[in-house]
C-alpha cells in the first residue's frame, strides 16, 4: 500500500516557526540549513535454499546545521518537531560564537527530475518477491549441475528530503532506488569457486524483476564462477594492464575522485592539492563527475544542501581543471560549489562526494587496445579496494582477470591484485577505448564513515607498468 508523501510542514511542525528556529541558528554564520527526512528500505536475502533474510526498515528525522568560517554546528533528531528544532539550535550556535559571519547566497533554483518518485517497494507484494527469489534459485541451479549454492537479494529503498533554507527557500527531492543481485557457487573435482552479477538504479523493481533481465543476471553470474574455476595463479610483478569498460572504473573513482574532493584539495591532504591547470593525466584523459545522468544510481536531482547536481569537469585532456565542492569548501575556496554536498542521511553533516564519476571515451577499438598488450593483464572485473588519498597509492583485486600475451587472451588468473598509485597511473595511461560505458548500478562509496551510491563509468584503457600481486612463481 503506497504511503503518503513526507510533508513534515504540513503534519509535524508549523514552516514559518521552524524557519525562524533556522534563522535563530544561523544569525552571524557563514551558512545553514534544516534538512529533514524520511527513509522506508525492504531487503529480502534467499540463500541455500530458504529465506536467510527479511527486512524492513523506517526512519525519520532532521538535522540542523549553522557553519562558520571551517567550524560546522550539527545537531540531529528523530523527532520532527518545534521544541526538538529549539534544542537543536542551542548546539548548532556553538559554532557560531560571536558572529561576524555573512550568509553565503541561496542555490540557484531547479525544477528538475532525474528519476521516478514512486516507491519501488510498491511494485510488487512480498509473497510475490519470495516467490520470484525461489524462481531465481531453482533456475541458477539448472543452468549447471556444478551449482552448489545460490544467493540472490533483492532491495529496494525510497528517501524523501525536504531542504528549509535560511532565505526562506525550500527544496524537495524523492529518491527511489531498487536492485537486485545474485550469486553463485560451483564446485568441480573437490574445489569449489564464486561468482556474482547485479545492479539497479533509481527506478522501480518491476524491470529487475522481469525473466529477461534476472535470468541474463543468473546466467552472467554463473558464467563468472565457471571461469574462475578454469583460472591459474595470476603472476606477480610490473605488467603493462588493460582495464575493461565499465565496472573497472571503480578503480578511478577510489584512485583519482577522492583526491579530487574539495576538502581534501582545501586541507592540502590530497595528491592533487594545489595543482590547478597542471597537467595531472595522459593527453585524451577527460575525467567527468556527473550527477544528471537520469535514474543512475549516483545520480542526484538536488544535492543534500539544495543545489542542483551539475556535470562537473575534473580532468580535460589531462589538465587538471576543478575539484569537487560543497557549500562550505567552496565557499573556503572562493569557487562556486558544484552540487556535491552530500551526506547518509539526517544524522550526518554534508560534505564533497562523488556522484557519477566517469572517465570518458577516446578513439581506440578494445580489440586493438588487448591486441597491442604484449605481456600483461586484462582486468575486467573488480572486488574491494584500499586507496591513501595523501599519495593516492591503491591496491584493488581483481574479480574476472586474464594472462595476455602478444596480444592474445590467454587463461582466466585468479588472485590478482593491482597496485600503484592514482596520479601515476593516470599519466601512465597509453590507449584509451572507443567503448565507454557506466557501471550496472552496484556502487556503495565510504568516507569518514557515511555511505552513498555512486556510480562510475569509464572506457577499456591500457595503463603501463602497473604493480601486479600474484602468487604464480
Amino acid at each position: 500500500m503506497t504511503s503518503p508523501r513526507f510533508s513534515p510542514f504540513e503534519t509535524l511542525i508549523d514552516q514559518g516557526r521552524a524557519l525562524a528556529r533556522l534563522r535563530e541558528a544561523v544569525a552571524g554564520a557563514d551558512d545553514g540549513e534544516l534538512f529533514l527526512e524520511r527513509k522506508r528500505s525492504e531487503s529480502l536475502v534467499f540463500d541455500d535454499g530458504r529465506v536467510r533474510n527479511a527486512a524492513y526498515d523506517a526512519s525519520e528525522g532532521f538535522g540542523l546545521r549553522a557553519v562558520r568560517g571551517e567550524v560546522a554546528g550539527y545537531a540531529h533528531s528523530t523527532e520532527i518537531s518545534e521544541s526538538a528544532l529549539a534544542r537543536a539550535v542551542a548546539t548548532a550556535r556553538l559554532a557560531v560564537g560571536a558572529g561576524g559571519g555573512v550568509l553565503a547566497p541561496a542555490p540557484r533554483g531547479s525544477n528538475r527530475q532525474l528519476y521516478t518518485d514512486a516507491d519501488p517497494m510498491d511494485d510488487a507484494p512480498f509473497g510475490a518477491k519470495i516467490d520470484l527469489l525461489r524462481e531465481i534459485d531453482a533456475f541458477a541451479r539448472a543452468l549447471d549441475p556444478r551449482v552448489v549454492q545460490v544467493s540472490a537479494t533483492i532491495a529496494a529503498s525510497l528517501q524523501e528530503v525536504c531542504i528549509l533554507r535560511p532565505e526562506g527557500g525550500l527544496v524537495a527531492d524523492t529518491r527511489p532506488m531498487a536492485r537486485l543481485n545474485i550469486s553463485v557457487i560451483v564446485e568441480q573435482a573437490g574445489r569449489r569457486e564464486s561468482g556474482g552479477m547485479g545492479g539497479g538504479g533509481r527506478y522501480g523493481l518491476a524491470g529487475l524483476l522481469a525473466p529477461a533481465h534476472w535470468q541474463g543476471v543468473a546466467r552472467e553470474a554463473l558464467r563468472i564462477a565457471l571461469l574462475n574455476l578454469e583460472a591459474v595463479a595470476a603472476p606477480a610483478g610490473a605488467f603493462d594492464v588493460v582495464l575493461g569498460a565499465g565496472w573497472p572504473g571503480i578503480l578511478l573513482h577510489e584512485a583519482v575522485g577522492h583526491g579530487l574532493e574539495g576538502d581534501f584539495n582545501r586541507k592540502k591532504t590530497s595528491a592533487f592539492a594545489g595543482r590547478i591547470g597542471e597537467q595531472v593525466a595522459a593527453r585524451g584523459v577527460t575525467v567527468v563527475d556527473d550527477g544528471t545522468i537520469p535514474d543512475r544510481r549516483g545520480s542526484i536531482s538536488v544535492d543534500d544542501e539544495g543545489t542542483p547536481s551539475a556535470r562537473n569537469v575534473l580532468i580535460e585532456d589531462g589538465v587538471l581543471v576543478g575539484y569537487m565542492q560543497d557549500r562550505q569548501n567552496a565557499r573556503l575556496m572562493g569557487v562556486p560549489a558544484t552540487g556535491n554536498g552530500r551526506r547518509e542521511s539526517f544524522a550526518h553533516i554534508p560534505m564533497p562526494r562523488m556522484t557519477n564519476t566517469i572517465m570518458l571515451g577516446g578513439t581506440a577499438t578494445p580489440a586493438d587496445i588487448v591486441a597491442s598488450l604484449k605481456d600483461g593483464i586484462y582486468a575486467v572485473g573488480f572486488g574491494g579496494g584500499q586507496v591513501d588519498i595523501t599519495n593516492g597509492k591503491f591496491v584493488f583485486s581483481c574479480t574476472e582477470a586474464y594472462r595476455v600475451k602478444n596480444g592474445v587472451v590467454g587463461a582466466p588468473v585468479k588472485g590478482a591484485t593491482l597496485i600503484g598509485d592514482g596520479p601515476a597511473a593516470m599519466r601512465q595511461i597509453r590507449a584509451i577505448g572507443n567503448d565507454m560505458a557506466l557501471d550496472p548500478g552496484i556502487g556503495n562509496c565510504g568516507k569518514a564513515g557515511q555511505w552513498v551510491p555512486v556510480g562510475v563509468g569509464q572506457p577499456t584503457l591500457m595503463i603501463g607498468g602497473l604493480t601486479v600481486g600474484g602468487s604464480a612463481a
